[in-house]
């Protein structure tokens, strides 16, 4: 597959944007809540195009792709990347989520286990507790003028519709609010390997991605410093002085290993 610019297609009912990087094994960038492919992935991407057809995504009601008239889902998520996938002709790929982006993950790992090869889930949690309180304390007290404002310029340099943006946000807070958990057995029942990735200063508690570590069947667990995103460069976080990132080796890493299940 040809590397492309940004280019629209129709799954589900939803006209998605997407974009094509580099060559190589398919990798799937997920962003999270109130974000776009630049603000979440934008300073790893180069790196990772260089050994991967990257295909980033962006999802219902946010950047370029407009809202449509159904819930705001990590379900729903994870289904309209699949179709994408069928829509490319992508028969299997890997899957690096960050935050509602990784919800999304394992969301693809459980409902559509054949196109998922392996997954990193970075900054999440799939169970209300293994995040802070103070996260749903900010939810339940959600208001837009808390929204950050990089995520705003951004989102309207895309789409110029203060009502998209207040929409979306609307979306997302109704979204976590409403949290459901991933039970157990279905986290348990993943049979991708999988990377999990927490900072030390993140929304999701450590002692909880290691726990998530215990139950997944083929799992990889780093906790690095700093808060959420700051691994990666994701916008709010950005350090001008930074240009590399401990967290792209260690996927690198994580993605090319060779297991038995691979042979």
């Amino acid at each position: 597959m040809a590397q492309s610019n940004g280019a629209y297609a129709t799954v589900n009912g939803l006209r998605m944007y997407y974009e094509i990087h580099g060559s190589g094994s398919p990798l799937v960038l997920i962003h999270g809540g109130g974000s776009t492919i630049g603000t979440t992935f934008g300073r790893i991407l180069p790196a990772l195009a260089r050994t991967h057809l990257v295909i980033a995504v962006e999802l219902q009601a946010h950047g370029h792709t407009a809202d449509i008239d159904r819930p705001l889902s990590f379900e729903h998520d994870a289904d309209d990347v699949a179709a994408l996938l069928g829509h490319l002709h992508v028969d299997k790929a890997d899957v690096f989520g960050f935050s509602n982006g990784a919800s999304t993950t394992l969301e693809m790992a459980i409902r559509h286990p054949d196109l998922v090869h392996r997954i990193v889930v970075a900054s999440t949690f799939y169970r209300k507790d293994g995040a802070y309180p103070w996260l749903w304390d900010a939810m339940r007290n959600a208001k837009f003028e808390d929204m950050p404002q990089p995520y705003k310029d951004a989102y309207l340099q895309i789409t110029p519709d203060p009502n998209a943006l207040h929409t979306m946000f609307n979306r997302d807070v109704a979204r976590m609010r409403s949290f459901t958990d991933i039970s157990d057995d279905d986290l348990k029942g993943i049979a991708a390997p999988a990377l999990i990735i927490a900072a030390d200063n993140d929304v999701v508690q450590p002692e909880h991605a290691v726990e998530m570590f215990r139950i997944m069947q083929h799992a990889s667990l780093v906790i690095l410093p700093g808060g959420h995103g700051d691994y990666m460069g994701e916008l709010t976080t950005i350090d001008p002085a930074q240009h590399e990132y401990p967290v792209v080796p260690i996927i690198e890493a994580f993605l090319t290993q060779t297991t038995k299940r691979d042979a």
